[in-house]
């Protein structure tokens, strides 16, 4: 780790002490290692990646706040203001800036250099596989919610409802990512993931005693079919 990284670090660890536990220094920390990954495989340039990839959630903003969509452009704001203190290189910051205020799913700001293609999905990935599950959870468990519907699971004739509970999240979401991918180094690893997550699923519904059937048509309306062999 370079001085300036180190710097980074040190900052980015100081902005994030009072986050949750899905989408605190530990989440930031694999972002900063999915970043590095498909940044050296797409060949992009790491001294605008990682900065960015370090500083990306440097506000907190709960999930459920109506200034949601605003957390990219104020933790953009924000890491700005650092960079500058501390001499970063002018020719690099803005895009830096750019990279954090184009990787979140909710802003809506479409990504217009490799970097940030690299930093949003680097940022994705993480709520997918394993990690994706265990974020899911433990953010739905943080805001009250249930599991699952009672008595319908797996939304098929209804629209998901994943403010009220977690298992609607799969299908609002996080099952649509893998082709949201702007890199193919990235899709290739969200499609495997995505995956798990549908194997996790039809687990959950032979242990609730779900109809498959339910489940694999929930499935079908929100994935490509590369994502489920």
């Amino acid at each position: 780790m370079t001085d300036l990284e180190e710097q980074i670090v040190d900052w980015a660890s100081l902005q994030m002490e009072l986050a949750d536990s899905g989408h605190g220094l530990d989440h930031v920390r694999r972002v900063v290692d999915n970043a590095r990954a498909i940044g050296i495989a797409e060949k992009a340039n790491l001294s605008v990646v990682i900065p960015a990839a370090w500083m990306h959630d440097c506000v907190i903003v709960p999930k459920d706040s109506p200034l949601r969509s605003q957390a990219s452009r104020l933790a953009a704001a924000k890491a700005c203001q650092f960079l500058e203190s501390i001499n970063f290189s002018a020719e690099l910051l803005p895009q830096v800036v750019h990279c954090i205020e184009a990787h979140s799913f909710s802003a809506r700001i479409d990504c217009q250099t490799l970097e940030s293609q690299v930093v949003q999905d680097a940022d994705r990935l993480e709520a997918l596989g394993a990690i994706g599950v265990a974020r899911c959870l433990m953010t739905g468990g943080a805001m009250r919610q249930r599991l699952y519907h009672p008595d319908d699971p797996f939304p098929v004739d209804r629209k998901p409802e994943d403010c009220e509970q977690s298992i609607d999240h799969f299908f609002a979401k996080l099952l649509t990512l893998a082709e949201t991918m702007q890199t193919s180094t990235a899709r290739t690893m969200a499609r495997e993931r995505t995956s798990f997550m549908v194997d996790f699923l039809r687990q959950l519904a032979s242990e609730i005693f779900a109809d498959p059937k339910q489940l694999e048509l929930a499935i079908k309306r929100v994935t490509a079919p590369s994502q489920i062999e």
